[in-house]
């Protein structure tokens, strides 16, 4: 194998997929970047065995072949030429030469054979999006997820197809998070379940693609295709909570507020909080007073007012600081509602005007 390539576009393909290299000291060719050299093309693959990818790189091949090499020896030598424009990359007896205009580099090499295979999925039945589409979706919601739960179900992000809405949702028992996305119809999609830490990839990987992406679903498996990237991901075979029964219908206290001066006091209240990061909100429409209060015994309190619109009825309860902070860099809008069903009930936030998205979060005992 010998090739030649702009060092820019290979550094770009090498980092994305160096991030999904696997870590498996039983199979220690996963920590490597598959490279395969035809056609005027230069394939780069990595795999998890739980999440896959693909990219492509335009190269002039002088050489067609394979190798595999140690994904993160690759990628950090290739950040660390700052100055170079092309790249010259060759196979001699098993070790990979890569030459610039300044340096000269020999890189030991893996065992080819040994390398998974990344699925490809037909896209018989596929339908596609905007990737910014699916990337807000998964942004919204995925903080919501639990991490390393029991439960595969509540580790994953629920997406659903309903109407015109593609839905994202997403919780932890403790909290809920659900985005409407406005999309074409998509006649054979039903619903799938994204590993969390897989959401999380996906959102890195496809974050800066402009394009419309393909999406094929197949045997537990989603494939996504966009900007030159393919990305194979494992899904859950589950089935997610019926979340709806728990959002309250009825709203007995409502603050409306704007969002930064929320943002900004819960800063300044998660210097007081104790070890269990808890708030204290107090809702007074008759004082027209909405406070938050932390308080942490080794350290001393305090108690922050906020400018509010209030209405219904007197409520003091706890929450979970991160648990209600999370949610605001999911709401665009200047201002939010703040929902409040009563003592023991959940607290339902969403942006003034918009009904896309909607988050809940249970509140906790008072201590």
């Amino acid at each position: 194998m010998k090739i030649e390539c702009i060092k820019e576009r290979l550094s770009e393909s090498v980092s994305k997929a160096e991030k999904i290299a696997g870590k498996n000291p039983t199979l220690p060719v996963l920590a490597g970047l598959f490279l395969e050299a035809k056609d005027n093309t230069l394939t780069i693959r990595a795999t998890n065995l739980d999440l896959g990818i693909s990219t492509t790189v335009p190269a002039k091949v002088i050489e067609p072949g394979q190798v595999v090499v140690p994904a993160q020896i690759l990628s950090s030598f290739l950040n660390s030429l700052s100055k170079e424009k092309s790249i010259t990359l060759e196979l001699v007896d098993q070790v990979l030469k890569v030459v610039t205009s300044n340096t000269e580099t020999s890189i030991k090499t893996l065992n080819l054979e040994d390398f998974p295979i990344v699925p490809t999925i037909a896209d018989d039945e596929g339908f596609s999006l905007p990737a910014k589409d699916l990337v807000n979706g998964l942004k919204s919601v995925h903080y919501a997820a639990a991490v390393g739960s029991m439960k595969p179900e509540l580790s994953s992000i629920f997406i659903n197809y309903e109407g015109e809405n593609l839905v994202f949702a997403a919780t932890d028992s403790f909290r809920l998070a659900e985005k409407k996305i406005k999309v074409k119809k998509i006649p054979h999609f039903k619903y799938i379940l994204i590993p969390q830490k897989n959401a999380g990839e996906i959102i890195r990987i496809f974050d800066s693609v402009d394009d419309d992406i393909s999406i094929s679903i197949h045997d537990n498996q989603i494939a996504l295709t966009g900007g030159g990237i393919y990305l194979v991901s494992r899904i859950i075979d589950g089935v997610f909570p019926d979340y709806r029964q728990i959002i309250p219908k009825e709203t007995t206290s409502k603050v409306v507020v704007l969002k930064q001066d929320l943002v900004t006091s819960l800063k300044t209240s998660l210097i007081f909080s104790d070890t269990f990061n808890q708030l204290h909100l107090t809702v007074s429409p008759l004082k027209k007073k909405f406070e938050i209060e932390t308080k942490n015994s080794n350290i001393g309190q305090n108690t922050y007012a906020i400018q509010a619109a209030i209405e219904g009825e007197e409520l003091e309860i706890n929450v979970n600081h991160k648990y209600f902070t999370d949610c605001f860099q999911s709401i665009p809008a200047d201002s939010v509602d703040v929902k409040f069903a009563g003592q023991a009930r959940p607290i339902v936030i969403d942006g003034v005007g918009d009904k896309t998205f909607m988050y809940l979060v249970m509140p906790m005992n008072r201590s």
